[in-house]
């Protein structure tokens, strides 16, 4: 195959792919009314390849969406060492995007709150979190766009119930506790794979990921590699095991909470003379000879 012809082929797997992902978004923002008329929406950029995947999508649905929606692509430098700072506002300038970079060490305060050798991931999660929707309040935004994806929300499943003893994923859309900011994930319906596929065609500046090496991090490689597993032996299982997510049945599980099964007697129903007759009227196969 000529090199002209192999070009051609790439740009064609690529376009496939492109719309794949922008009607896997499209869907996921209309099936969870995620951006409405009018919306503010701030894109947390961190500079992977999920982030800067979003904000392309994004920026491509606003030019075509039948609603009106403002974009503003957010990054929070927290000082952690050898990060490029450089990168994302030359890139952001670039593509001429509203942006603004949120400067705040929560790396030095992390360590010097947290001892040596234990994980860092629940207080540089909530500073993070504290800086992020500081700033939306602040800026009027009305919703905040996260760049994690279907693999993500599966993966986060199993790290709750593998160590927190808990039934609870990513939620494609979320009202923060404080009831203060939205957040949404466009991405949910989309895998990985086709994201990592999209960025590199898109020759994206990555910045290099897990600078701080959390143990959640570590933990989360380990749950990855084994749904990585499960998806070559079984092709489609992670896809069923998303969709499982949004088909939950209440009453097959064990939470009281979620369930009454306290007062199921009052609930059953007691056969009448009728249906037991009809019940002894049925015709049943003769049961086979076992040997």
């Amino acid at each position: 195959m000529s090199e002209v012809a192999q070009l051609t082929k790439k740009t064609k797997e690529f376009n496939k792919l492109k719309k794949r992902l922008r009607r896997q978004v499209g869907q996921a923002i209309a099936d969870y009314n995620m951006i409405q008329d009018g919306d503010k929406v701030m894109v947390c950029l961190s500079g992977g390849k999920d982030s800067y995947t979003l904000l392309d999508i994004l920026m491509n649905l606003q030019k075509h969406a039948p609603i009106k929606f403002e974009i503003i692509a957010v990054n929070l430098d927290q000082k952690q060492p050898d990060f490029p700072e450089h990168i994302l506002p030359e890139y952001l300038t670039l593509i001429d995007i509203p942006f603004h970079i949120i400067e705040k060490d929560t790396y030095s305060i992390v360590k010097e709150i947290v001892p040596e050798g234990k994980t860092t991931c629940g207080i540089c999660s909530r500073l993070r979190r504290g800086s992020l929707y500081g700033y939306a309040r602040q800026n009027s935004i009305t919703k905040i766009a996260l760049g994690h994806h279907r693999d993500d929300i599966i993966e986060t499943a199993f790290l709750n119930m593998f160590y927190g003893s808990k039934i609870k994923a990513m939620p494609p859309k979320l009202l923060s506790d404080d009831k203060t900011n939205i957040l949404i994930r466009p991405l949910a319906y989309s895998r990985e794979s086709d994201i990592e596929r999209y960025a590199d065609w898109q020759k994206f500046p990555i910045i290099p990921c897990n600078l701080c090496g959390s143990q959640e991090n570590m933990q989360r490689q380990v749950i990855k590699g084994m749904l990585q597993g499960w998806e070559k032996q079984h092709p489609g299982r992670l896809e069923n095991i998303f969709r499982s997510l949004q088909n939950i049945s209440p009453s097959q599980l064990a939470d009281n909470s979620l369930f009454n099964f306290t007062d199921l007697e009052l609930q059953r129903q007691i056969p009448t003379g009728v249906e037991d007759a009809n019940y002894d009227d049925m015709q049943f196969p003769p049961l086979a000879r076992e040997g």
